[in-house]
């Protein structure tokens, strides 16, 4: 074997080694997965705000407050909820989303990841706004079904009505993270007089007899 076999075979494997070190460092995984969409002018007089149905993911619940845009879903079973925090740029939101499992607890009780929704209006005339979008796990913004919705005509957005407040009641109490209940402690209660107690194991005795 001449000795530039052997040097290129050496510079293949010295190449592969490298390419194995990268993978194990990047803990295997490739890049995010994001859409290739483009931001655009928002229809006018329009606003994010706004209540929009999906037949799979429920009523979502949006509210604009300058570019900053914060939402929340039920889906329509009633058996999770959801809220989204992003930013928008004309017609484009990219955001964050968190789903919670209803009666779930641990780590599987939610899920996060990233999306994205475009804000349009059908041409002609006395047409419903909507927006068409996609959502993703972990850092990706696609990779789930796809989300569009139509905005509901006369219909305000209550982001309060939706989701838990982070307690839950068990017996009849608030129980939330820190296990606290609000207010003052009750002082402790003072110990009998032990006349008292004497009086009352009388009676007691009396009343065996």
């Amino acid at each position: 074997m001449s000795v530039k076999s052997i040097v290129c075979k050496l510079l293949v494997l010295a190449v592969a080694c490298l390419a194995m070190v990268a993978v194990g460092c990047n803990g295997g995984k490739g890049s995010a997965k994001t859409a290739n969409v483009k931001a655009g002018t928002m229809p006018a007089d329009a606003t994010w705000t706004g209540v929009y149905y999906n037949p799979l993911y429920g009523w979502l619940h949006v509210v604009e407050q300058g570019d900053l845009v914060h939402g929340k879903w039920t889906r329509p079973r009633k058996d999770r909820w959801g809220e989204l925090h992003g930013k928008a740029d004309g017609n484009l939101l990219r955001f964050d989303w968190t789903e919670h499992e209803i009666g779930v607890v641990g780590p599987r009780s939610k899920k996060k990841g990233k999306g994205y929704f475009v804000y349009t209006r059908p041409e002609g005339d006395n047409t419903d706004d909507r927006i068409d979008g996609e959502i993703g796990t972990g850092q990706d913004e696609v990779g789930l079904p796809p989300w569009d919705g139509v905005k509901q005509r006369n219909q305000k957005p209550d982001l309060e009505s939706i989701g838990g407040s982070g307690t839950i009641d068990v017996g009849g109490g608030d129980w939330d993270e820190s296990s606290s209940e609000e207010g003052e402690p009750e002082p402790p209660a003072e110990p009998p007089d032990e006349a008292d107690e004497t009086e009352e194991k009388s009676d007691g005795l009396d009343a065996e007899i």
